[in-house]
């Protein structure tokens, strides 16, 4: 098959494959987004998963949603250590541009950018020299006394309402989407609970829609009490398989090329119905496929390939990460689990490894911080990779 037209490839076709069978929740968001243009309150969304089931690129979706019905939308891809402000101002100046086209009022726009502009001023320190200044790009002088405290909490609160109030001028909303909301500083998720909050209260025009790992529920909730009333959490999971097989056969079709229902059996057992892992192996197999339709031989032939590929874009990238000790810890819930895709018991892991748990404390929490693992419950604990544990016992046996 033509590798040129290959519909797997990042970014090839109109619709990727991690999209196929997420109606409900496109659909829920369509509600979303015409419940707050009317007025009426609704709460803000967060999308929890493992990695590898299409999270960001639903996430990418929804923002795309948000700009179809005349939203002012930015996107905020949260990282370790580093705090939101700088980011996400970045973001609603986007989401202020997308508004300023169709606002009447040039004056209203360059007052809340002149907030904006004092609120992003302020993630640089005040010791900081002028060369090392971030200038964040706003063309208006920079407001005084509004979203300026330096405290994230009431600035992020008098920066949301400003925004929100911004899109009711011209009857749309703003959505914030935020990736890796758990990479967020406790500070910073604290704010953003407390912005929810108040906008929530005052039914201002104003969603966030965060995206991240199976325990973020249990992060926003450490951070305000209240935070399960502010959010919906929907579970983003693997694809049934009429899904993934119309996540296969969607774009192979859209190319007019077929593939034989032996080769659809394979690539659902290989993948296991995660969205990237189909889109690994589906572009493996047209690419090893020498004529139409895609065979059984086709995907066997090409599964080294597309195994080759997680082995170094997906696992190893992650698996590099961890220090001796870390891996330590890894290999050891990979074969208590014998590469089973379930969690293992904290207890259990350091019994394996002949370590008190108390010594395997410092690994564990630094594998937690790098979102290799997670707390699947209390006392046990899960990679946020699906196959990792076999990935991990295949090297071993190398």
């Amino acid at each position: 098959m033509d590798p040129i037209r290959n519909p797997f490839a990042p970014g090839a076709g109109q619709r990727p494959p991690e999209l196929a069978g997420r109606e409900r929740e496109l659909a829920a968001f369509e509600v979303v987004l015409e419940r707050v243009a009317r007025g009426r309150p609704e709460r803000s969304l967060v999308l929890t998963g493992l990695r590898g089931v299409g999270k960001t690129v639903l996430l990418g979706e929804l923002r795309s949603m948000a700009v179809r019905h005349g939203w002012g939308a930015g996107k905020v891809e949260a990282r370790p250590d580093a705090e939101l402000r700088r980011p996400l101002s970045a973001a609603l100046h986007r989401a202020i541009r997308d508004l300023a086209v169709r606002h009447r009022a040039p004056d209203r726009v360059e007052d809340v950018l002149a907030v904006l502009k004092a609120f992003a001023l302020r993630a640089n320190k005040a010791d900081a020299k002028l060369r090392d200044r971030w200038q964040p790009g706003i063309d208006v002088p920079a407001a005084q006394g509004r979203a300026d405290s330096g405290d994230i909490e009431i600035d992020l609160v008098e920066l949301f309402t400003d925004v929100a109030e911004l899109a009711a001028d011209v009857g749309t909303g703003v959505a914030l989407l935020i990736d890796e909301i758990q990479d967020l500083l406790p500070d910073d998720v604290s704010a953003l609970c407390a912005a929810c909050h108040e906008l929530s209260q005052s039914g201002a025009p104003l969603v966030v829609v965060g995206a991240g790992l199976p325990h973020v529920p249990a992060v926003m909730s450490a951070s305000k009490s209240y935070s399960e009333r502010l959010f919906r959490y929907a579970r983003i999971d693997r694809l049934t398989r009429e899904d993934a097989d119309r996540a296969v056969l969607a774009p192979i079709e859209r190319e007019e090329a077929g593939i034989t229902p032996e080769a659809l059996d394979l690539l659902f057992s290989w993948s296991g119905g995660y969205p990237y892992f189909i889109q690994a192996y589906g572009k493996a197999a047209w690419d090893a496929a020498p004529a139409d339709p895609i065979t059984a031989e086709d995907v066997q032939v090409a599964a080294p390939e597309a195994e080759s590929e997680l082995a170094v874009g997906f696992f190893g990238s992650r698996y590099e990460r961890a220090t001796p000790a870390e891996r330590e810890y890894l290999l050891g819930m990979a074969e208590l689990t014998q590469g089973r895709d379930e969690s293992a018991g904290t207890s259990d892991v350091a019994v394996y490894l002949g370590r008190k748990p108390s010594s395997l404390s410092p690994a564990r929490d630094s594998l937690m911080k790098k979102g290799l693992v997670y707390s699947a419950e209390r006392g046990h604990i899960a990679f946020t990779v699906p196959h990792f544990g076999n990935y991990l016992l295949g090297r071993a046996d190398d």
